[in-house]
């Protein structure tokens, strides 16, 4: 439509005019515009933090093996949902949890512990085991909280554990933390199940066979680790910084071949570091 200016007739008063007046004009009224609104801006608001993408670049790969049909469903239908998670593969099984974990190589393998043939603790032993899976990480998923099943499939080479009722998008992201190469479980929490099981009264130490390469410093390190302090708390309790605490953890890591700190943690209530 064509718009038509008039002349402003004799004695009307400018104040009045809609494109002359600042009081209400909304380009001009700092306190409507939505762009200059501190508020309303997108630009201001606190962003959620995001959970990088593997190295790889491509979508996350997921095998689930669980011997329900319905839970099976359940994930697969919330995982590829996801944009960036691929549902791999499947399994009713230990066996062919296994099988399937070898044949499509995925960043992350949600393991149910009880399951016919193999149980998920041998299947994610088989799994670590396996040099040619080195960067697949299996996330136990267990009905209880603390379930006596759990500390040994940690020991076996477990990245953590999660109970079936899971919110949903808190799945979604122990999947990506994992994927990226983060810890799953929190020191504390990580400490909790293990002392749980590390302590029966069966309990027998079997120190790693490559704990004395381990300076006396790193040794240190892995006892606090095994207490459950972040690297913070280890930083601030002998006084160093955080670069080098994450460094000699690190150094701890490589030396015992431990997947990650869960691992780690494991290690060091086995080899008596930790009572």
């Amino acid at each position: 439509m064509t718009s038509h200016r008039h002349p402003n007739p004799a004695g009307q008063a400018p104040a009045n005019s809609p494109t002359n007046s600042p009081a209400n004009s909304p380009t001009n009224s700092p306190a409507n515009s939505p762009t200059n609104s501190p508020a309303n801006s997108p630009t201001n608001s606190p962003a959620e933090p995001t959970v990088p993408p593997p190295a790889d670049g491509k979508p996350i790969r997921v095998v689930i093996a669980d011997d329900q049909d319905l839970i099976r469903l359940g994930l697969r239908t919330l995982l590829t949902s996801e944009n960036d998670i691929l549902v791999a593969g499947e399994a009713a099984d230990g066996l062919d949890a296994v099988e399937q974990t070898r044949r499509h190589r995925p960043h992350v393998v949600l393991m149910d512990i009880r399951m016919p043939g193999i149980d998920g603790i041998e299947a994610t032993r088989r799994i670590a085991a396996d040099p040619s899976l080195a960067d697949t990480r299996v996330i136990v998923l267990t009905t209880f909280e603390i379930d006596a099943y759990v500390f040994d499939a940690l020991r076996h080479g477990a990245s953590g554990f999660l109970t079936k009722d899971t919110k949903p998008a808190e799945l979604v992201r122990a999947i990506r933390l994992v994927a990226a190469g983060e810890a799953l479980l929190s020191p504390s929490v990580t400490r909790r199940v293990v002392r749980e099981f590390a302590s029966r009264p069966a309990r027998v130490l079997r120190p790693h066979p490559r704990l004395d390469a381990l300076t006396d410093r790193e040794r240190e390190i892995v006892s606090l680790v095994g207490e459950g302090l972040s690297n913070e708390e280890i930083a601030a309790r002998l006084v160093l910084s955080p670069a080098t605490a994450r460094t000699h953890v690190s150094r701890a890591m490589v030396k015992l071949t431990a997947r990650d700190r869960a691992q780690l943690v494991v290690f060091a209530y086995q080899s008596g570091l930790v009572d």
